[in-house]
């Protein structure tokens, strides 16, 4: 690879996207959809227990089904021309909120970075500065200031009124941002990562790609009482994740880990995490977890999905292969064509 290619990489997703992961919010459940003829063997009757019972409802599944892949066949496409027309047509509110700045970070959130950056560093040293949830390898820390989060907030209100173009973040989340569309990306979430998540994510999971994240996934995601009120189990598809409560008043709606991806959940125990306004919960991205109901008032959340192309390129998350890459816009889901590291086993085995 070249110098110029170790700066800017061309980054790809794996084949998988259009046919894994699909997720049915009728019937809280992902499948693999490769055809009706394997559709129909693998899930026809695990669905008609899920209440799936007549020929009309089949066919309404197939149909979510089938628009589901067109739009991720579309995706790249659509997202780069939202982003243009976003750019041309949007007046932002607040546009100081587009450019990562210091006093915008909680100061212990700073403190923890300086530690990590610090020639005496440990694992354990970092332990002492952060809350360590009852769910394995669950971290929270404050992350940003709240008078940030409330202009962060406003401006995305004032952006979801407008009449810009607007995507939604995923099959799961039916209200929120994407936010490499509307501008955050460059000046906010990179040095976000690179700068003051990076020093984290290595001493916290070295095992799991956090010594070499190169790209991202960023959205704000949004929960009220008439419309999006709880988020499904699941895994993301991200090596390291981080949550951050922005607000706004609410009332429940605490998250809740499982085990590992590979253990099934009537294996698990779940434990309940609170989450707070201005703080953050970082974790493995294949860490199976979910969001419960609120019972009043509005969240936003802001989601970073980090990613370690030197993991991903070996063993694509979502499919379990090894992937089969097609072209992407921007960092799209992170692999690369190269790989120089091996596999980190107990990453995906733990």
């Amino acid at each position: 690879m070249t110098n110029e290619e170790d700066r800017n990489p061309q980054f790809y997703i794996c084949n998988c996207f259009t046919t894994d992961n699909i997720f049915l919010e009728d019937y809280k459940l992902h499948v693999r959809f490769l055809s009706e003829q394997q559709f129909r063997l693998d899930y026809e009757a695990l669905l008609g227990r899920l209440g799936c019972v007549t020929e009309q409802q089949f066919e309404d599944v197939l149909n979510k089904i089938s628009r589901e892949v067109d739009r991720r066949r579309r995706l790249g496409v659509m997202s780069a021309e939202r982003a243009a027309a976003i750019k041309d047509v949007y007046q932002p509110l607040h546009p100081h909120v587009y450019h990562l700045q210091d006093s915008y970070l909680a100061p212990k959130f700073r403190q923890i970075v300086e530690y990590c950056r610090s020639r005496d560093t440990s694992e354990e040293g970092l332990l002492d500065l952060l809350e360590e949830e009852a769910a394995v390898r669950v971290y929270r820390f404050p992350v940003f200031e709240k008078n940030f989060c409330e202009e962060l907030v406003e401006e995305l209100e004032h952006f979801e009124q407008s009449s810009a173009p607007k995507g939604r973040p995923n099959t799961m989340n039916h209200y929120g941002i994407l936010l490499n569309e509307l501008g955050f990306d460059e000046g906010f979430i990179t040095p976000l990562r690179e700068r003051y998540l990076h020093p984290l994510t290595s001493l916290l999971y070295p095992d799991c790609g956090g010594r070499c994240l190169d790209s991202h996934k960023a959205f704000v995601v949004k929960y009220d009482m008439d419309e999006d009120l709880d988020l499904s189990y699941h895994f993301d598809n991200a090596e390291v994740t981080l949550n951050v409560s922005l607000g706004k008043d609410f009332t429940e709606g605490n998250l809740y880990f499982g085990d590992m991806k590979q253990v099934p959940l009537s294996e698990t125990e779940c434990s309940e995490v609170e989450h707070k306004v201005t703080e953050g919960l970082l974790h493995r991205g294949q860490h199976m977890h979910g969001a419960l109901p609120i019972s009043s008032g509005q969240r936003w959340n802001l989601i970073i999905w980090m990613r370690a192309s030197q993991e991903r390129n070996k063993l694509c998350p979502m499919c379990n292969k090894r992937p089969t890459l097609v072209e992407g816009e921007g960092f799209a889901d992170g692999f690369t064509k190269h790989s120089d590291a091996p596999l980190n086993a107990s990453c995906v085995l733990t």
